[in-house]
């Protein structure tokens, strides 16, 4: 018959081995992957993005023009949707339509108009989400010190959330008005590494984008004149 204390060092020698096999942690959960392998993995994935759909809002008073933003965007840069920002104190929604190189768009009243694609990117720039040199890609590239906190669902999609300094350069493409890097968190997609939410805490408040209905086609179409 086993000793006592062979027995116990058999039985942890057993449980060791299992825990080996099986790649989890000695609490029994799985080991989450690096934040640098999934950051790098989801530049990578946000490549080949062919369109989305997105949002953005704010939470607060963060010190950024744009409070709101939402539409639909594809690889070429031709976008729709609608602006909400604060323009001399007040709070003004547009409605836009960007194809090519030309922009539609209107208030709250009265028809369309028309500007240039410069014109609105001073504003806010919604073809930089998929810019491989702009958007996404960079900054999910750039993204310093990447930590993988926890397992979890956005819009009930399995993700990983992941902590991050994220690039104030990259951001203010995306984002208008930030000056400085952010602190960040991130999701990425557990299938397929795509990012879902970006949380951007500011001053006073804080900036969410939303990504969904990735490579959902998308057709944008001029307004009736």
């Amino acid at each position: 018959m086993f000793a006592p204390r062979t027995l116990i060092a058999a039985v942890i020698a057993a449980l060791s081995l299992v825990t080996a096999c099986s790649g989890g942690t000695a609490d029994g959960t799985a080991a989450l992957p690096g934040g640098a392998e999934l950051t790098k993995k989801s530049a990578e994935a946000m490549r080949s993005v062919k369109s989305v759909a997105f949002t953005m809002e704010t939470e607060g008073t963060p010190p950024v023009p744009v409070k709101k933003a939402g539409g639909r965007l594809s690889e070429t840069g031709d976008a729709d949707g609608t602006i909400q920002i604060e323009l001399a104190g007040n709070l003004q929604e547009i409605t836009f339509v960007l194809i090519g190189e030309t922009v539609h768009f209107k208030g709250v009243t009265g028809g369309f108009q028309k500007m240039s694609r410069s014109q609105l990117a001073s504003i806010y720039d919604p073809s930089a989400i998929l810019d491989p040199a702009r958007g996404i890609v960079q900054l999910m590239t750039n993204a310093l010190d990447p930590k993988t906190q926890a397992e979890e669902k956005v819009n009930g999609t399995d993700a990983y959330r992941i902590s991050a300094t994220l690039s104030q350069k990259v951001l203010a493409t995306m984002v208008p008005g930030l000056v400085q890097n952010v602190e960040g968190t991130l999701w990425v997609d557990k299938a397929t590494s795509r990012l879902l939410k970006a949380d951007l805490p500011l001053n006073g408040g804080k900036v969410i984008v939303v990504f969904r209905d990735y490579d959902v086609p998308v057709r944008v179409t001029a307004p009736a004149e």
